[in-house]
């Protein structure tokens, strides 16, 4: 879908093209053809490029850069990617519908809007000094293994350095403006594994039941009381997502017993840490862990940059944001390593839910947030 030159600077339009791209994470093709097809009028340097194969892609990733003589360098990140919609849906998910003064449609909130809006406020912004780039992948909402992290390793190898990253993912809460991300949790997912030998009930001397065992390396687990928490970060907290057996008989002793648990951490703990320490606990029952780490615990403090960002929501909106680590984990957990990162987007009321919607107001008043960002770090 081609737009004109006015469409441009229109964030619903934007956002209407962007949506009726069905881009069910790991994405490619049609959707990035729409973003670089806004960028290039602009006057932005675009990198696309495909990587991957199933099940974790293939998955397209672009850079966009442009540079109007020396200054700082404000990026900002997003993800074209979308989760599945599922059924049940009012109006198809993948063609973008205008009811009331609300936008429906898949990736509306999450996050094509905020996309739609920061392409919209470009214009706003081409005259100011330094450099302004997006940082744009199709794997965010899966396995986030060809996304951001190689975007990042491209950038490494072209000697793109952003000063301050803004990450356009839907952070508000009840209005837009109210929330600001300046961190968030690591996740580490863990599968354990508890092998005996089957045989008859009625001779268990015959046999080893591994259930016993399972049981106990979780009564450990859920006894641990990783932290209190601290001024940015709630609890960490572990939690036992499933236990599997899989025995249909009931005369048979089984040969293994599984579990997984997910622990969402803090900046208290790193993954490796809280690996090593449940490792020990399984393996005193004779068990095996696998362990996946998805992101560590970041924080970017209160400073400068999130406060730039807060007089930035302020002057649009009226509304002071909070400053917060909840939820859940984002691309941001690697591009912190980059440069200081908040994250500020809108409202996620309706986040991967049936008939996501975006405020059409809010996408407007997002552009001209946004534009006051990019005019405040480049001003």
């Amino acid at each position: 879908m081609s737009l004109s030159n006015p469409e441009m600077h229109d964030p619903l339009s934007l956002a209407e093209a962007l949506i009726t791209c069905p881009s069910v994470t790991p994405a490619t093709g049609a959707v990035f053809n729409v973003l670089e097809a806004a960028l290039l009028p602009l006057g932005f340097a675009v990198d696309r490029w495909v990587m991957g194969e199933a099940p974790d892609g293939p998955v397209e990733n672009l850079i966009a850069v442009r540079t109007n003589g020396t200054g700082r360098h404000f990026a900002f990140a997003g993800h074209l990617d979308v989760v599945p919609p599922g059924s049940g849906w009012s109006s198809d998910p993948f063609v973008p519908e205008r009811r009331g003064a609300l936008l429906h449609g898949r990736g509306a909130v999450d996050m094509k809007g905020s996309i739609a809006s920061f392409v919209a406020a470009l214009p706003q912004c081409l005259e100011l000094p330094g450099t302004l780039s997006l940082l744009i992948t199709g794997d965010e909402e899966g396995a986030a293994v060809y996304g951001t992290r190689a975007i990042m390793e491209r950038m490494a190898a072209r000697g793109i350095q952003p000063d301050l990253c803004l990450v356009g993912e839907p952070t508000s809460v009840n209005r837009l403006g109210d929330m600001v991300k300046i961190g968030r949790r690591g996740s580490v997912n863990m599968w354990i594994d508890v092998r005996g030998t089957q045989g008859h009930v009625a001779y268990p001397h015959l046999a080893d039941n591994p259930i016993p065992r399972l049981l106990r390396i979780l009564c450990a687990i859920e006894a641990i009381t990783l932290d209190e928490g601290n001024d940015w970060f709630q609890p960490s907290n572990i939690e036992i997502t499933d236990i599997c057996v899989g025995n249909d008989a009931t005369n048979v002793i089984p040969a293994a017993a599984r579990a997984r648990i997910s622990i969402r951490f803090n900046d208290m703990h790193t993954g490796a840490g809280l690996e090593q320490r449940i490792r020990a606990i399984v393996e005193t029952e004779g068990g095996t862990l696998e362990a996946k780490i998805s992101g560590e615990a970041f924080l970017t403090p209160p400073g400068d940059f999130s406060a730039l960002v807060s007089a930035a929501i302020e002057s649009v909106t009226g509304v002071t944001p909070e400053l917060s680590t909840t939820g859940g984990t984002s691309d941001a957990r690697f591009l912190s390593r980059l440069c200081p990162v908040v994250e500020f987007g809108l409202c996620n009321a309706t986040m991967h839910k049936l008939d996501e919607a975006v405020a059409e107001a809010d996408l407007m008043a997002l552009r001209d947030i946004y534009a006051a960002v990019a005019k405040r770090v480049l001003g």
